[in-house]
């Protein structure tokens, strides 16, 4: 048998960070104080989750699926007000969807996504001098 692709979908708590993900009949739950801690946590809960099958997983292996509070609670280095403005988007909304006062539509969740991902392309392809 094959081992199946994990997705795991993790969402800012008050305290910390929840994940979830379902594989089949396998449910997988954990938590964690600190985004690091949290991917240690899933680690352990999908390897314990498969231990049967003698599946041994790496985080790299496993798909994290962030909200919008989560992603910007992690990755602080994203400068959200820049971000409004690169992908056009007015800045006080920006901040509602992140702080998860209001949620925001496919569209608006794509249009911000597309934007952060083309940043991580363009810092991928950067050198530097020597």
């Amino acid at each position: 048998m094959k081992k199946p692709q994990i997705t795991v979908t993790v969402t800012k708590e008050d305290t910390g960070y929840s994940a979830t993900a379902i594989q089949g009949n396998r449910h997988i739950f954990t938590e964690g104080e600190t985004f690091d801690e949290l991917k240690i946590n899933i680690l352990n809960a999908v390897n314990l989750t498969f231990e049967d099958l003698q599946f041994v997983y790496t985080i790299d292996e496993i798909k994290l699926v962030l909200d919008l509070q989560s992603f910007f609670d992690f990755y602080k280095v994203i400068n959200a007000k820049a971000l409004s403005s690169r992908i056009g988007m007015n800045q006080s909304l920006l901040a509602q969807y992140i702080s998860g006062s209001k949620k925001p539509s496919t569209l608006q969740r794509n249009r911000i996504l597309k934007g952060v991902q083309q940043i991580g392309r363009e810092l991928s392809e950067i050198q530097f001098l020597m």
